[in-house]
């Protein structure tokens, strides 16, 4: 059984979609469902509150036209066809602003100088997956950028760090092995010594870890 990992998608079997719109919905929250069970569109593994490995909990972040409303929805494993990630940094280049092209090649270059990947989720994850209008004037481009160790993530969060455009600004998360996520500012000011402790999200949780 593969493992879950927060930020990871999920596709569904009809009879999973069934069971998900079988349940007490508001007409908004079902008019999104139905759209997103028509059209075999993505749903995110979140936090996951328990053990039971037969339940995955999972969100969808909907776009502008169900107001960006989130759905927290709980899955039976058996009713997911296959797990994907979000899209790499590269692939969603075409889809940013003219002003924020450049830095972002340049910013995938960096990364992988660093031998490392980018993944984009939150709006503009969602925009790329869906084909719907998720992002805003003001949206971050959210990146997840998987780190091997403490050399590793200080040149992905400089390289993140040294990302400037106009009309974007940058946010994300570190993630290491074992699925401690952190993210890459608050890495930056631990290192520099400006923050005793980190706040470390895992699949199970959170929590604000003193780290050696």
């Amino acid at each position: 059984m593969a493992a879950l990992h927060r930020h990871q998608i999920a596709w569904l079997s009809a009879a999973g979609w069934q069971q998900l719109l079988d349940r007490d919905w508001d007409a908004e929250a079902r008019d999104c469902l139905g759209h997103w069970a028509e059209r075999g569109l993505p749903l995110v593994v979140t936090r996951q509150p328990d053990e039971n490995p037969a339940v995955i909990a999972m969100g969808l972040c909907a776009p502008q036209r169900w107001r960006q409303r989130r759905l927290a929805l709980r899955v039976r494993r058996s009713e997911v066809l296959y797990f994907d990630e979000f899209p790499r940094l590269e692939k969603l280049i075409p889809q940013l602003p003219q002003s924020a092209r450049v830095p972002a090649r340049q910013l995938a270059t960096a990364l992988q100088a660093c031998g490392a990947t980018a993944r984009v989720y939150g709006s503009h994850g969602w925009q790329h997956l869906t084909a719907l209008q998720h992002v805003r004037e003001d949206s971050d481009i959210d990146l997840w950028v998987g780190v091997t160790g403490m050399e590793q993530a200080d040149a992905v969060a400089a390289a993140l760090n040294a990302f400037s455009a106009p009309t974007r600004r940058l946010d994300g998360e570190l993630v290491f092995e074992g699925d401690a996520a952190i993210a890459w500012r608050e890495w930056l000011a631990w290192r520099s010594g400006h923050a005793q402790a980190l706040l470390v999200k895992r699949l199970r949780g959170a929590a604000m870890e003193a780290l050696a």
